[in-house]
């Protein structure tokens, strides 16, 4: 395994006398493709020890919901089937009350050779990470399985998605003869999997299926119709190479047509990966690194040397998704107000005291109660569906700016309802998409316009001469004809 991708989280020794090697699976809740899952083998099979994989689900994590733990359960039952006749044990751990699952990881440790874990750097899990690490006395590894191009690969600040653009094409050459096996567990000898203490298997019982109605949630955000688990993500991926890659290209951003990929909830659980992604588009186009571009200009097209429509969408999934990574990986506080880029923070200061021609609270935006059919339509595809179209979610949060007393206001709703309603929220990307529109990433536009100042702005009225959306409010607008607050005045 490439050596970029583990990190020795507390210096801490190996024990060479443990009973078993332990993999805390946080955030690549899958078997295929996951390089943690991968070293842990490694380690098994190094120390001649058995391989215990626990999967645990706190109850009191940042917006914790029915929505959401339903989606990662499905991932633990095709999880506990996938590996069930297998040489691991599998252990699927589910609070029942906050708290309850302290002391798991520290008893399962305690009698570990070493702790393989997922690094991801986002969310509440570097502060999860760094308290293990000072409870842990054995070497707890952190491994990097969020991308094809590592994160200790890089070591600043990217601007721009062209600027981190060049830096992809210039280095990841060599990263994708080094992406992870397809099954870690593949013609591997391991021991037979191990009987948990009953000390430990009493206190924590294992159950992949509990009953979410008897769990301390937030049951307003309900399931949506979409099932997680990986079973599902590698489906979604082959329906969506096999019957509408070809027209990504020129439908991607029509949200009357379905041709995007839908795999943003699955790869944000890790219930697929990016280096499954990238293996079936290059299987489909019949692709070998030796057609790569000597280009490193930075250019969105004509360097991978696939299809249009497969470079569109590889750009979404290696730049622009492992940009944010790399973003809140390297820039500290990557999810405040003030980590904006200067030219930014200028602009919304100067026109923080624009006349708003429309104000809304939180509440109203959360109720999808504007005066805007299409943001209200938008806003009822995430509270019903946890998503939004690609397009549209631009659009969400630039009216979210608009409609806001101030550009940190805006800021703080928007972060609430991705995180709140999104089966991809919580995650560096969507942190991304919403700092997108406030200027990260972005240039100064003009001409200057109340409220954005040089921020790109955006409109319904221009977005609906653009592309097709009448089907969507349709689908979407619920009741738009009772009447609308209108609050008007200065931020």
């Amino acid at each position: 395994m490439n050596p970029l991708r583990i990190r020795d989280v507390n210096g801490e020794p190996l024990r060479g006398d443990g009973e078993w090697v332990l993999y805390w699976m946080t955030s690549a809740r899958r078997r295929r493709s996951n390089p943690a899952l991968e070293r842990a083998v490694e380690h098994a099979s190094t120390l001649g020890r058995p391989l215990v994989v626990l999967e645990a689900l706190r109850s009191d994590y940042p917006y914790a919901s029915h929505r959401f733990h339903r989606f990662i359960l499905d991932g633990m039952a095709d999880n506990a089937g996938d590996f069930a006749g297998t040489p691991v044990r599998y252990y699927p751990y589910v609070e029942r009350e906050p708290g309850g699952g302290k002391g798991l990881l520290a008893a399962l440790a305690a009698r570990a050779c070493v702790v393989v874990t997922d690094d991801w750097p986002s969310f509440f899990h570097p502060r999860m990470l760094a308290a293990a690490a000072n409870l842990l006395d054995v070497r707890l590894e952190a491994v990097d399985g969020n991308g094809l191009l590592p994160l200790a690969s890089t070591d600043r600040v990217f601007t721009t998605a062209h600027s981190f653009r060049r830096v992809v094409q210039k280095t990841i050459r060599p990263h994708l003869f080094e992406l992870p096996r397809e099954d870690p567990l593949a013609d591997v000898a391991l021991p037979p999997p191990v009987d948990l203490p009953d000390d430990i298997a009493t206190r924590w019982p294992a159950d992949p299926a509990p009953d979410l109605t008897a769990l301390p949630l937030d049951r307003e955000v309900a399931p949506t119709g979409r099932k997680g688990g990986s079973a599902v993500a590698r489906a979604e991926l082959r329906r969506f190479v096999e019957t509408r890659l070809a027209r990504y290209a020129e439908d991607r951003n029509r949200p009357e047509e379905v041709v995007t990929s839908g795999l943003s909830p699955y790869l944000h659980f890790g219930h697929v990966s990016s280096f499954e992604v990238f293996h079936a588009i290059a299987e489909a186009e019949g692709w070998t690194p030796d057609r790569l571009g000597e280009k490193t200009d930075g250019s969105r097209a004509g360097w991978w040397g696939m299809s249009e429509s497969a470079e569109a969408f590889l750009d979404q999934v290696v730049t622009w998704r492992e940009l944010g990574f790399h973003t809140s990986a390297k820039l500290e506080g990557y999810d405040r107000y003030e980590t904006l880029p200067p030219w930014a923070l200028t602009t919304l200061a100067e026109h923080a005291p624009d006349t708003r021609t429309h104000l809304y609270a939180l509440a109203e935006f959360e109720e999808a109660a504007t005066h805007d059919p299409l943001w209200n339509a938008a806003q009822r595809q995430l509270r019903t569906e946890g998503i939004i179209h690609n397009y549209l979610r631009m659009l969400w949060g630039k009216k979210i700016l608009e409609w806001s007393r101030t550009p940190e206001e805006a800021l703080a709703i928007m972060l609430h309802l991705n995180d709140r309603w999104a089966l991809d929220g919580r995650d560096p990307n969507s942190v991304s998409g919403i700092f997108w529109c406030l200027g990260r990433y972005d240039r100064a536009w003009g001409p200057v316009r109340p409220v954005f100042g040089k921020v790109r702005y955006m409109s319904s009225e221009n977005t609906a001469r653009k592309v097709r959306v009448r089907d969507y409010i349709e689908r979407f607008g619920g009741d738009d004809s009772r009447p609308r607050p209108r609050g008007r005045g200065r931020s």
